[in-house]
Formats: structure tokens, C-alpha cells, sequence
């Protein structure tokens, strides 16, 4: 079992040093935050071998396809293509769920390669804009590459975008004009695009049905393409992504809650970017948390001299108000009721992440849907009791059993909590 002791937390190895940060003093070579590599250089690098392929005003390349709805000045908000210096086959540039068993130097490395165009609209009147707003809903509901030329009013540049609910992307320009070639449509999304009565809601639960990818659902949701004409709207793209995952986890709940309860304690072990998850599901009725320990010297804990955690949860009735832990949360519930739908089984949940230092740059919402969907596709170890199953998990993670329950409302619940089959 791996030690969880103050003395082992890695903090600053050196003295003299004023300022909250090493980085002037380290430059990139002495690992002096504790990390295996530099985040910043990797941004460096990667900014590097795409700044001389889009140092221009004019860019033709092939779209994945990707767009952006940024958030900032809602009402009105820049709204554009995602276009990178290359032509081809690029849909793995804006395909996450092809992502897995990728490095973070390999996701930065391509998603960086993205220049974004931006064209201020009004969300609520937008289906009238002009020929950029016309082309860039075009290329969300495409399935394949499509050859774009972006003419800008300056070079693109700016700095590179890294969120914890957004996939990363490159330096942005103010679009001047833009043209794409006629693109493949998903003839599913485009069918929910045409049918101008169809609430939003009904329209991404009859995608996901039909097996389109989540990540094209966001896509043409976030510019308006689902929903009944009159109320169609624009949706920045941070939050197109929780509203996708949040309409497609509560459709999945309420025949969850219906099904007869698992037999056992189960607990799905996964690893992944220096991620370690455990996915505890408990043979009770549906409750739900996520609880995330951000180590020092990681994403959200870059400067802490001790693990930072954060949870959030839900009980059989749900909760009313925005998860704390963010957009993660949505996403990770989303996974879970996905593998109880196919056992026809309900079942609590409760989900460990332990985010350790290599975890250097944030990577967007879908790094949590995918490791958990992941995780649950592995062969679960079985257990009687909640105490052996934590036992397990103690086995995974450096943070003692103790730490997690005292984190967690569900745990709590579960182990002070009397209830009838108690008594049976």
C-alpha cells in the first residue's frame, strides 16, 4: 500500500526562490515543480511546429470538421470553424472518443494545430447572419473532412486555449470571409436538423439511440441545429457539452431506477494519464457521486503543497442545482447509467479519481466520460461487503479509506444509514 503522508507530497525542492512560481529559475530543465515533463515547453513545442503553417492571413486546410461558440459577451458571442494547416482525412483532431491510449503530447500536439475563426453574432439571431455563420452550422452537421479557406484580418494568434470542459485548440484570428467545399452530411443529424418541431431534448435522445457519437451531438447542438425553429438558439460550446451529457443521463435514469438492483459490490479499476480511477458500484438504489483528488503539481493544483479534493453527489432524486466538480460530473454519471442500461440492472456509485502529477495540461470533459466508460468495460472485482470493496480500492490509491469517507456523502449514507433490509 503507497504511502499518504504530508512528508510525501512533492513540493518545491529548492530555497532562496521569491515568487510564487519556479518557472524562471527552472526554464524547462530541472523539473523543479516535481512534474516528469515540462507542460510549458510542451505547449512551446507544439506552438512551435504550427507557427510558421498558419504565420498567414489565408488558410486552407480540412476541417475535421470542428466549430467553436465561444461565451464570453453572451448575448453575443464569436462563433467559427476549427480549420488546421492540413489537408486530408483530419477527423481525429475533433473526435475524442478516438483519443483513448493517446499521450497528452499527442492531444496537445494535434488539437493545437487548430486555428479557430470567429464571426460575432446574436444567439438569438443568428439563422440570418450571413454565409460564415451558414457555413460554419454546415460544417457541424458533416461527418467527414471538409477543405476549407479561411481569410482573416490579421494572422492568427493569441493564446492557446486549455479548459477542463473544452477540448484544447490553437491561436484564433477575426474571420474576413469563408469558404468551404460541399460536405457529407450525417444524414441522422441532418434529418433532426430539418424537422423544425422537434423539441432539442427529443432530438439528442433519437441521436444517441441511434448511436451518433456524442461528440457530433454537441457539435450541432452548440449552433442551433435541434430544436423547434422559433426557439432555436446558439450554445457556447462549454455549454453544449454539460447540456448533452446532463438531457442524456437523465433519459437513461429514469428507466435505471426501474430496474432490479446488482447482487454484489463491484469495483472497475482503470488508469490513464497518470489518472488512477475506481468506479464503485454498490447494490443499493440509485445515488451518485464523483469525488476527484487533485495532487500538487497538477492541472488544478499546480502551486498546493497537499491533495486537494472535491466532490459532488446525488441521492435517488437528483439534485436541482450545477454539480460543484463541473461539467465532469454529468459526464462520468452519463457512463455509468450507460453500463446499468445494458445490464438492465440499477445500482449506487461511487467514483474515485486520484490525478497525479503527470497529469500535466487539462484536455476537456470527454478525458472523464471516456476513462469511465473505459474503466466499466473492464472485468469488475466482486465483493460481499462495502468495507471489502473499499479495502480494494485502498489497494489502487494512495489516499487511506478514511480520507474518501470523509469526502463523500454517499459512503457516509451508506455506512451509518439504517435501512429496512437491515432487518431482513
Amino acid at each position: 500500500m503507497r504511502a499518504f503522508e504530508p512528508s510525501s507530497i512533492r513540493t518545491y525542492p529548492f530555497s532562496g526562490i521569491s515568487g510564487p512560481s519556479p518557472c524562471h529559475i527552472c526554464k524547462g530543465s530541472k523539473n523543479l515543480c516535481g512534474k516528469d515533463r515540462c507542460p510549458l515547453m510542451i505547449k512551446f513545442y507544439s506552438h512551435a511546429r504550427t507557427k510558421r503553417l498558419i504565420d498567414t492571413q489565408d488558410l486552407h486546410g480540412s476541417s475535421p470538421p470542428g466549430v467553436f461558440v465561444g461565451r464570453y459577451g453572451y448575448p453575443k458571442v464569436d462563433i467559427g470553424p476549427l480549420v488546421p494547416p492540413d489537408l486530408g482525412d483530419t477527423t481525429l483532431m475533433d473526435t475524442p472518443e478516438r483519443w483513448m491510449g493517446r499521450s497528452i503530447e499527442e492531444i496537445v500536439d494535434f488539437r493545437f494545430r487548430l486555428v479557430r475563426g470567429k464571426h460575432l453574432v446574436d444567439v438569438k439571431n443568428f439563422q440570418s447572419a450571413g454565409r460564415i455563420v451558414d457555413y460554419t452550422r454546415e460544417l457541424a452537421l458533416a461527418i467527414n473532412s471538409v477543405d476549407v479557406e479561411a481569410n482573416f484580418s490579421k494572422k492568427p494568434s493569441g493564446r492557446i486555449v486549455l479548459d477542463d470542459n473544452i477540448q484544447p485548440f490553437g491561436p484564433s484570428a477575426r474571420l474576413e470571409r469563408l469558404h468551404i467545399t460541399t460536405p457529407k452530411y450525417d444524414h441522422k443529424v441532418e434529418k433532426a436538423y430539418y424537422d423544425i418541431d422537434l423539441r432539442a431534448a427529443e432530438a439528442v435522445k433519437g441521436l444517441y439511440k441511434d448511436e451518433v457519437l456524442i461528440s457530433r451531438i454537441q457539435k450541432a447542438f452548440s449552433v442551433g441545429a435541434f430544436g423547434v425553429e422559433r426557439n432555436r438558439r446558439l450554445v457556447p460550446t462549454r455549454w453544449s457539452i454539460t447540456a448533452v451529457d446532463d438531457i442524456l443521463g437523465k433519459d437513461l435514469l429514469r428507466s435505471t431506477k426501474g430496474f432490479p438492483l446488482i447482487n454484489e459490490f463491484r469495483v472497475y479499476d482503470w488508469d490513464q494519464l497518470d489518472n488512477r480511477w475506481s468506479v464503485l458500484l454498490t447494490p443499493t438504489s440509485w445515488r451518485y457521486e464523483l469525488i476527484e483528488a487533485w495532487y500538487p503539481n497538477t492541472v488544478w493544483n499546480p502551486l498546493g503543497k497537499q491533495v486537494e479534493i472535491i466532490s459532488s453527489h446525488e441521492f435517488f432524486n437528483g439534485r436541482k442545482d450545477y454539480a460543484e466538480i463541473g461539467g465532469c460530473y454529468y459526464a462520468a454519471r452519463l457512463a455509468v447509467n450507460e453500463l446499468l442500461q445494458r445490464e438492465r440492472r440499477q445500482a449506487g456509485a461511487v467514483i474515485f479519481r486520484e490525478a497525479h502529477p503527470g497529469y500535466l495540461l487539462p484536455v476537456g470533459v470527454w478525458n472523464v466520460r471516456e476513462n469511465v466508460r473505459m474503466a466499466l468495460t473492464q472485468s469488475p472485482r466482486r465483493f460481499n461487503t462495502l468495507d471489502q470493496a473499499l479495502a480494494h480500492v485502498q489497494t489502487r490509491m494512495d489516499i487511506p479509506t478514511s480520507t474518501w469517507i470523509n469526502h463523500s456523502e454517499v459512503l457516509k449514507d451508506m455506512r451509518h444509514q439504517r435501512r429496512l433490509d437491515d432487518y431482513v
